[in-house]
């Protein structure tokens, strides 16, 4: 586990720009049982999260077609959450940091890591402004 301080700037990349924190199994349930378009971002202290997955998330959202509830679970730090997030993005390993996108609950588009880390935030944003035009 981080301490609160250390990963509160890091949660507050995301929060700033619309994103409710899940800390549980029940939270991570609720959310993607709502109708629509679900984006969840598995949050992480490493590099890639705060070079590239943070700001493409935040990014990704200047589009005219972006999801109905944006979520996120903090790796590390929110175990619970995160273990019932991962649950839903089966068949992909674990990863960290990671983004699904969910509609009405089923799992339509998904960036591992592979997909994040050395890549810059504006082609993450692309690649999700891309799922939200197709699926939202």
């Amino acid at each position: 586990m981080y301490p609160a301080e250390l990963v509160k700037p890091m949660r507050e990349d995301l929060t700033k720009v619309g994103f409710s924190e899940l800390y549980t199994a029940n939270d991570v349930e609720e959310a993607l049982k709502k109708e629509g378009t679900t984006l969840v971002v598995v949050n992480s202290v490493c590099g890639c999260a705060a070079a590239n997955a943070r700001p493409g998330a935040a990014m990704s959202l200047q589009n005219d077609k972006k999801p109905d509830n944006l979520v996120t679970v903090f790796a590390g730090v929110d175990r619970e959450a995160v273990d019932a997030a991962r649950a839903q993005m089966v068949p992909f390993p674990p990863s960290s940091p990671s983004m699904a996108l969910f509609k009405n609950g089923e799992l339509v588009h998904m960036l591992e890591r592979h997909h994040i880390e050395g890549r810059p935030a504006d082609m993450i944003a692309e690649n999700l402004k891309n799922a939200y035009n197709e699926y939202c």
